[in-house]
């Protein structure tokens, strides 16, 4: 389902739930990137031009390098300040679930959400769980936040997206997309794009702060996950990473320093799936990315409590990442069998 820029019934019932000035917070999901933080702070940029009270609250702190988008210094993070992360969420009239599908997505902040009377869900990934009062739900939308573009359009508001929510809006566009060149990428994707360039986004920065701003330590540790770390396995056409939490200390590394290494995994002339692992003090965090028509989402979703989308997913393990990485490899030839090129 799409959601062009015309009322539909679920808009016309979001524009009641807005009609009158409320207390509204916004939550994305654990270990929010691009798209969790476009969303969450371009949505809250025109919902505070309409007169709502709005308080973004994330599970916890994003990437370093999305601090750049405009509202970082107004988020409330679970990590840092949980009562106050906390108490947003139970004192809101109304609460916004931004780019995950699943309640359990949200890490600390899960029961508090749960709890909420009052939800709207806005995401683009498979299966989503019935738990929102009113849902939007477009699994082929390259991102929520060209979903929150159309939403905001088709209830007639689309003036009140200035320069500062449009960057939002983008920098989900460019994450989610790859860059424009993911198959999720369509005509009406760079339509999106062209209306957030009109309202006045600098692409060269946003492209300039998401790409090429990266600490020595990360480049460092990258040097290490492709030349120390990466196995190449050609018969199945799978490229592997794996990264320890020593790995990680070694380079001083902090939240989404490993953003995107999987993609240069995935770059390697003839590699259909791309694997990349790394430990954390609490589990294993899984990225698996995929070419063609081979739906690492459903692997990740029957054997590692993850999901996303059909080319780029992730999921989680208790294990350790030595037990980890050998069941993916002892699941991967039957899931590849299943799937042939």
């Amino acid at each position: 389902m799409s959601f062009p820029s015309a009322p539909t019934p679920q808009v016309d019932r979001l524009r009641d739930l807005l009609a009158t000035p409320r207390r509204i917070a916004i939550v994305s999901h654990y270990n929010p990137d691009g798209d969790a933080v476009g969303s969450s702070q371009g949505l809250a940029h025109v919902l505070r031009q309409l007169g709502h009270t709005v308080h973004v609250v994330l599970p916890n702190r994003p990437p370093a390098f999305l601090d750049f988008v405009p509202g970082s210094n107004d988020r409330i993070t679970f990590d840092k300040d949980p009562d106050d992360a906390r108490q947003r969420i139970q004192e809101c009239e109304l609460l916004f679930c931004l780019d995950f599908n699943r309640q359990d997505r949200v890490g600390g902040l899960e029961r508090v959400v749960r709890d909420a009377p009052s939800k709207v869900l806005i995401d683009h990934h498979q299966d989503p769980e019935d738990f929102a009062e009113l849902a939007f739900s477009d699994t082929y939308a390259c991102a929520t936040c060209q979903m929150v573009f159309d939403i905001i359009s088709a209830m007639g508001h689309a003036g009140v997206i200035d320069r500062e929510a449009a960057t939002c809006l983008y920098t989900g566009l460019v994450t989610d997309s790859g860059s424009f060149r993911f198959p999720s990428t369509t005509p009406h994707t760079m339509r999106v794009a062209a209306a957030l360039m009109e309202r006045g986004v600098d692409i060269a920065s946003v492209h300039g702060a998401i790409m090429d701003d990266n600490s020595e330590d990360r480049m460092r540790l990258l040097g290490l996950a492709l030349g120390e770390r990466m196995r190449v396995l050609p018969d199945l056409r799978t490229v592997i990473i794996g990264l320890s939490g020593q790995d990680m200390a070694r380079h001083g590394s902090t939240p989404g320093d490993t953003e995107g290494f999987v993609n240069h995994a995935l770059s390697i002339r003839g590699t259909r799936l791309a694997a990349f692992f790394v430990e954390r003090p609490d589990m294993v965090k899984i990225s698996l990315r995929s070419k063609g028509d081979l739906p690492v989402d459903r692997f990740l979703k029957e054997h590692f409590n993850g999901g996303g989308h059909r080319n780029a997913a992730g999921g989680q393990s208790n294990e350790t990442l030595e037990a980890t990485i050998a069941r993916f490899e002892r699941e991967l030839p039957k899931f590849l069998q299943q799937h042939p090129a």
